[in-house]
């Protein structure tokens, strides 16, 4: 069956206008700037810090493992990073889903960017990659059907599990 495509050119002036750039704007402080300049350690969730990125637990985990990989610059695409930071960046995100290989030993793993409150990013004015460890079958009638997600491990479990592989 091919795929249909319905034009919305009328649209084009909304997501072009100073209006829908007014949407996107952060409101007080940036919660993972407070994260940045944090000292590893558990009470602080971060995982590992470096010159340019960090790497921190999420505190709304979709499941176990969920880590999140930040710059330490408020940036919020990867275009605004500098060549130093980009290549930093990645090589911490490739470090994190080893780290997360070691640690849980998953089936498979969702590494993955939001950019910009249209693609789904809750905080879009600091870039951020979701690194999250998955397995076959995880998604059950809990999250399918009841709206709601298990987790078999406290967020300070997950520090003291992936902190030793960072």
């Amino acid at each position: 069956m091919p795929l249909e495509r319905f034009s919305a050119a009328w649209r084009e002036e909304y997501v072009t206008s100073v209006s829908a750039s007014e949407h996107a704007k952060d409101e007080g402080e940036c919660v993972f700037c407070t994260f940045a300049n944090e000292e590893v350690g558990e009470s602080s969730g971060v995982l590992l810090r470096n010159d340019t990125s960090f790497v921190i637990l999420n505190a709304f985990p979709y499941g176990s493992g969920h880590l999140l990989v930040l710059p330490r610059r408020h940036v919020a695409t990867l275009q605004e990073l500098s060549d130093e930071e980009f290549a930093e960046f990645f090589w911490t995100l490739r470090k994190t889903v080893v780290a997360i290989e070691e640690t849980y030993g998953p089936d498979g793993m969702n590494v993955g960017f939001n950019i910009g409150h249209a693609a789904g990013a809750g905080i879009p004015k600091h870039l951020h990659a979701h690194v999250l460890p998955r397995w076959s079958g995880d998604t059950n009638f809990m999250t399918s059907i009841g709206e709601t997600r298990v987790l078999p491990e406290s967020l300070a479990s997950t520090w003291q599990k992936v902190h030793g592989h960072l």
